[in-house]
């Protein structure tokens, strides 16, 4: 249990880290061909939004036994922007992104799936939880 546990807070810890790599594709909120392939969600608010979310799972990852709720909250978030990801994917080239930026594309190109193995590990923490497998 204490294995897993840590296991645990170090992949919240993890997922928090890798919505803080924002700051590295946008080159700190300065590159704005992010922003020009989708001025919705990732605008420099967008971008900014999901380094506060990373910094909620980062906060939470010692006691996410004690916030199940927030962590099926934090699930719901990984899949509205997994969903939006496939969306822009369907609707969007990305080697137009690739063309004007390689940091752009490759935020692009990796963003949902991010989404999504999170919004799954959210899931399957918040079933472990909640069933009492883990405390």
């Amino acid at each position: 249990m204490i294995r897993t546990n840590k296991a645990i807070t170090n992949t919240f810890i993890i997922g928090g880290l890798t919505n803080l790599s924002v700051l590295i594709f946008s080159k700190f909120f300065n590159n704005p061909i992010i922003a020009e392939f989708d001025r919705d969600i990732m605008s420099n608010f967008g971008l900014l939004m999901i380094v506060i979310w990373g910094l909620a799972y980062i906060s939470v990852s010692k006691n996410f036994h004690k916030v199940k709720w927030l962590v099926s909250v934090f699930a719901l978030e990984k899949f509205i922007y997994g969903c939006v990801w496939i969306k822009w994917l369907l609707n969007h080239n990305l080697s137009e992104v690739y063309a004007k930026d390689t940091m752009a594309g490759l935020f692009y190109s990796v963003y949902g799936i991010n989404d999504w193995i999170f919004c799954f590990f959210f899931i399957w923490v918040f079933i472990k939880v909640t069933k009492g497998k883990i405390k």
